[in-house]
C-alpha cells in the first residue's frame, strides 16, 4: 500500500499565523516564532532545529489567553537552513499531552483564527 502524502495525512486544519513560543529541551530555553499552528501541533521556524523525536516542553501564549498553555511534544519534522524546497528552516512539533482544558482552548482558539481568516 502506497503511503500518503504529509499533507493528506494531517488531522486538522493548519492554520498560517504568527505567534510567540518559547520551549524547553534537554539542552536549554529558547524562544522562536511558530508560524503553522493546529490543533495537533506547531512549526517553529528556527535556524538551529532540534532532531527528529527530541521532547520538548512548550508555552505559547495565546491571543486573549491569561497565561501561557505548558504543552509537551515533540519533533516530528526538521526543515534545515538551505533546504531543497526553499522554505522557512524549522522544525515541526507534535503535540504529546493536550488534556480536556488545554485542548479545549487551543482548538477553541484555532477555530476562532480560522472564522477571521476565511475569505467572506
Amino acid at each position: 500500500m502506497a503511503s500518503q502524502p504529509a499533507d493528506e495525512r494531517r488531522r486538522s486544519i493548519r492554520i498560517q499565523h504568527e505567534l510567540p513560543v518559547a520551549y524547553r529541551s534537554v539542552g536549554g530555553f529558547l524562544s522562536d516564532w511558530a508560524t503553522d499552528i493546529s490543533r495537533g501541533g506547531l512549526f517553529i521556524n528556527t535556524r538551529k532545529p532540534l532532531a527528529v523525536g527530541t521532547p520538548v516542553r512548550i508555552l505559547l501564549q495565546l491571543p486573549e489567553g491569561q497565561r501561557p498553555v505548558a504543552i509537551e511534544g515533540r519533533v516530528a519534522r526538521v526543515l534545515e537552513p538551505g533546504n531543497a524546497v526553499n522554505a522557512a528552516p524549522g522544525m515541526g512539533v507534535e503535540f504529546t499531552d493536550l488534556d480536556g482544558p488545554k485542548r479545549r482552548e487551543l482548538e477553541s482558539w484555532v477555530e476562532r483564527l480560522r472564522r477571521a481568516l476565511e475569505p467572506d
